[in-house]
């Protein structure tokens, strides 16, 4: 017989997937949630696949009998029937929710709807379609929408015309990376980053903006940069130039312990993004003691405020080391603001009058 006393229960679905992005999110809000709330006031649904299991000391567990096989499965019908026998609703933090029974979903930002040019072939156009009809499900059914900037709270009422108060914020946090313990091999196995580098998170997503940074190395060669990411194998080099400036390393996938050891020892960590919901590195990096270069664009300047070097994400006709150069704020308020104590007591307040 299931104990039907919380009346949410998490969709822990996102602990199939590697933990970065909205999966790290996730998990680090879900395990400082653990310690705010009562016993068994808020509960948590797991697929029985799921390799590792976190441990939480008031929310309550149930684990599936049956493997999650299909993550569209699993939202329209496995997960709806579990919460209709336990009477209760659903938190999502992946971008997904059920057609019939949406609960509390979180929304991080309306890419999809916003930039039809960043989807080219047909996989990603069914991709697109597939989450504008999610974003207009969310919008118009859910409980309640959690989101990570006012930047995004705007432009989510904007589009799907709902009223502000529908819309919370729970901002990212950065905390996760105190615990890592840097690796330095990373300058052994490239020798040439013990020069002066800049460092970026290269990603293939248009919008995450790689491009920017080839243009600028092409015109800059006597500037060093470190991208670390997926493989760049399909990047489209042609866009940029006729082929990669020898300025420009690729590291391939780089783990977080060696990720800390390019925050503490690069000239600065560039993110070029014309569009981020929040955009969670420059926070990392701040919290390694980074200068940070940042878009003036989307919501960067709402989360960065004076404590980042702006760039135009669409012009390269800058000197990176001039700019380094002006002065900024400490970023100590801002690394206070976004601690993980204060992102988890936000989500807590969300979720109180639905307890």
């Amino acid at each position: 017989m299931l104990n039907t006393s919380p009346k949410l229960f998490i969709n822990g679905s996102f602990l199939l997937n590697n933990l970065s992005g909205i999966e790290r999110y996730a998990f680090e809000l879900i395990k400082h949630l653990d310690l705010l709330i009562n016993k068994d006031e808020i509960g948590i649904i797991i697929p029985k696949n799921v390799k590792n299991i976190p441990e939480y000391k008031n929310i309550k567990t149930i684990i599936t009998s049956k493997n999650l096989t299909s993550f569209r499965k699993w939202e329209q019908f496995t997960l709806p029937a579990m919460l209709f026998k336990l009477k209760a609703i659903s938190v999502d933090f992946s971008i997904s929710c059920s057609f019939f029974r949406p609960g509390i979903s979180f929304l991080y930002d309306i890419h999809c709807e916003l930039f039809p040019q960043d989807f080219i072939s047909r996989r990603e156009r069914l991709e697109r379609l597939y989450f504008r009809i999610l974003y207009r499900i969310i919008a118009s059914r859910s409980k309640k929408i959690i989101t990570i900037s006012n930047f995004s709270r705007y432009q989510i009422s904007s589009a799907f015309h709902i009223e502000l108060s529908k819309i919370s914020i729970v901002y990212c946090s950065y905390n996760h990376f105190n615990a890592v313990q840097s690796d330095y091999s990373i300058f052994t196995d490239f020798p040439a980053l013990n020069n002066p580098f800049y460092f970026v998170l290269g990603s293939l997503s248009k919008r995450k903006n790689i491009k920017w940074i080839f243009e600028y190395a092409v015109n800059h060669p006597d500037s060093l940069f470190a991208i670390s990411g997926k493989s760049f194998k399909t990047f489209k080099i042609d866009e940029v130039s006729e082929k990669i400036p020898p300025n420009i390393i690729f590291l391939g996938f780089v783990d977080d312990s060696k990720v800390k050891a390019l925050y503490e020892r690069c000239k600065a960590f560039i993110q070029p993004s014309y569009y981020e919901g929040f955009g969670i590195p420059p926070l990392e990096a701040l919290s390694c003691g980074a200068k940070i270069i940042i878009s003036k664009a989307s919501c960067l300047p709402e989360i960065y405020g004076n404590c980042a070097h702006y760039i135009d994400p669409f012009d390269t006709d800058i000197d990176l080391d001039e700019l380094l150069k002006q002065n900024i704020e400490p970023p100590d308020e801002l690394l206070k603001k976004y601690s993980i104590e204060n992102t988890s007591k936000q989500l807590y307040s969300v979720l109180q009058p639905y307890l």
